[in-house]
């Protein structure tokens, strides 16, 4: 049997998946929840979901969904994901996996969500091709992160504290930017929002936040030349 390659190897972060359901529920009861209903409001068909972490959206998909296919590298969070798919309104498959490698096959995702993951992810590229491939010709990315600031007194502070932070956040990094990654990667953003997610009416390092869509570039190309 042939050995793993790094972009298949499981993901261990076991102090991380022990508290990053406390992390979530106080995310969630700050506002959290209407981001996740946003992201997802327009979801249909097939979905992809890379690094489904506990199965937080699982609640969240509407109806148009037909099946979820979660992938979730960390046992721990995966298990928990598998839980959560019990309660969900849609139909989720979970398996084991990582962004850069997702077992998934090609064009056979009508969407992919990216929900809070792209700043864990080693190799931020190779998961947003992975992205693209499982991806049918016109397909949408559906992103919510949180992002390097554009102010630069905390984007400082950001940079400073990014120093301990992916040690403590399971490899999670403050100072990522995943807008010019997704248009690298061949897609055509076709909405963001930005704002700041404040807790108690407070900023903290992670409070810069994007969600948007995106659309596969074969369909964008093929409508300027139609």
């Amino acid at each position: 049997m042939a050995a793993a390659t790094d972009r298949e190897k499981p993901i261990r972060h076991a102090l991380f998946a022990r508290v990053y359901p406390r992390i979530n529920a106080f995310a969630e009861a700050h506002g959290a929840l209407e981001h996740r209903r946003e992201l997802l409001g327009g979801t249909t068909g097939r979905i992809v979901e890379i690094g489904a972490g506990t199965g937080a959206n699982f609640p969240h998909y509407p109806p148009k969904v037909e099946r979820v296919i979660a992938v979730e590298p960390e046992p721990r969070l995966r298990e928990l994901a598998k839980r959560a798919s019990a309660g969900s309104p849609v139909p989720v498959e979970i398996r084991a996996g990582r962004a850069e490698a997702l077992p998934v096959p090609d064009a056979s995702a009508d969407g992919v969500v990216a929900s809070l993951v792209l700043c864990t992810i080693a190799d931020v590229s190779a998961a947003l091709g992975e992205a693209a491939r499982v991806l049918r010709p016109g397909g949408l990315l559906y992103f919510y992160e949180h992002i390097r600031s554009t102010r630069p007194g905390l984007a400082r502070r950001q940079r400073i504290i990014n120093v301990v932070w992916p040690l403590l956040g399971g490899g999670c990094n403050l100072t990522r930017n995943p807008e010019p990654a997704i248009t690298a990667a061949g897609f055509r953003i076709e909405r963001a929002r930005h704002f700041d997610f404040l807790i108690n009416g407070r900023t903290t390092p992670s409070s810069p936040c994007v969600i948007g869509v995106a659309r596969k570039a074969e369909i964008a190309a093929q409508e300027n030349t139609a």
